[in-house]
């Protein structure tokens, strides 16, 4: 096992590759720096989550033999450190594509976290998994189902996105479990209709993972609304059984300001602060060198103007979404 020291050496290598500077209208702009009287981890709402990353050692748990990339190793004793310098103090360990429904890497970090911190979101064959297998894993900390459409390219049709939600709500709601779905932003209308009839809240990866390509910076404001599937995600989030992630900046935004995003974040913000929930992506499988602490910034900037939104963002929204017993 990597020593602190070793960790911190492995995570903090090089130069970040990826930043951006806040742009807001209704806060004051100012360069990165000009809170260097107070940390960011001095800033950050005592007890925060961290609502998605993911721990990789294949090593001692090998991934899938049809993994669509091969990962390079990423314990939890150097997850810890990297929530520990960002100021994080709990977090929700999400099953990667690259182990399948092979979650041993994910119990196996819940069992070292303990439940005090940890909460895990698997990924299951509702045909072959049992009933007994998922209360086992509740009690470690488990508390959500997750559909990754988006890392491995699988698209489905209406029809097949219904059944698939449908078999994975039976197994969710006896215990009061998320599903956490992880698919481009023009599928999520797809999602509208059958919502209701899954009796089971859901989460929505990754801003709804929209795709900005197409959005020029000619100096027109970006309208997150002219997004194929924005207004359904929005309709979600007010109807009140959606949570969305900011997350995953870099996997989105080629804008160095990432103004696109930041208006997607305002709207979310502004329609459902209850159900909006942060989260680094840690360790950013499939890019190198990412320094997540601008986009912390962001997110603290976007809730300034708001007293308690901070405290949302951070924390309780993911403490009531995940059921965590809060003071």
């Amino acid at each position: 096992m990597l020593t602190a020291a070793q960790a911190k050496s492995n995570i903090r290598r090089g130069p970040p590759s990826i930043s951006f500077d806040i742009i807001s209208t209704r806060v004051e702009q100012r360069p990165y720096g000009s809170s260097a009287s107070v940390s960011l981890k001095q800033r950050l709402p005592p007890k925060s989550w961290d609502s998605h990353m993911h721990v990789v050692e294949p090593e001692r748990f090998p991934v899938s033999p049809t993994a669509v990339y091969k990962p390079t190793p990423h314990t939890l004793p150097e997850a810890l450190v990297f929530e520990s310098e960002l100021g994080v103090e709990n977090l929700v360990v999400v099953q990667p594509s690259v182990y399948g429904t092979d979650n041993s890497c994910l119990l196996d970090a819940l069992r070292r976290l303990g439940p005090s911190r940890g909460r895990g979101v698997v990924v299951v064959d509702p045909a072959t998994v049992k009933p007994e297998t998922l209360n086992e894993w509740h009690t470690l900390g488990v508390r959500g189902l997750r559909i990754n459409l988006q890392s491995v390219g699988k698209v489905m049709d209406k029809f097949e996105l219904e059944e698939t939600l449908l078999q994975h709500a039976e197994l969710a709601r006896p215990r009061n479990w998320i599903i956490e779905i992880y698919l481009p932003l023009d599928m999520v209308p797809m999602i509208e209709s059958i919502l209701p009839r899954l009796g089971v809240r859901i989460c929505i990866d990754h801003f709804g993972s929209p795709d900005l390509t197409s959005w020029a910076d000619d100096g027109a404001t970006f309208n997150p609304y002219n997004l194929q599937g924005f207004s359904s995600l929005i309709s979600l989030l007010r109807a009140g059984r959606t949570y969305v992630k900011m997350s995953a900046p870099y996997r989105l935004s080629k804008d160095d300001q990432m103004r696109d995003l930041q208006a997607m974040a305002r709207e979310f913000l502004s329609v459902a602060p209850n159900r909006v929930i942060y989260a680094t992506d840690w360790p950013h499988t499939r890019f190198s060198s990412v320094d997540i602490s601008p986009f912390t910034e962001c997110c603290l900037e976007l809730c300034a103007t708001k007293p308690g939104l901070a405290e949302r963002l951070f924390r309780r929204n993911t403490e009531e979404m995940l059921g965590v017993d809060s003071d």
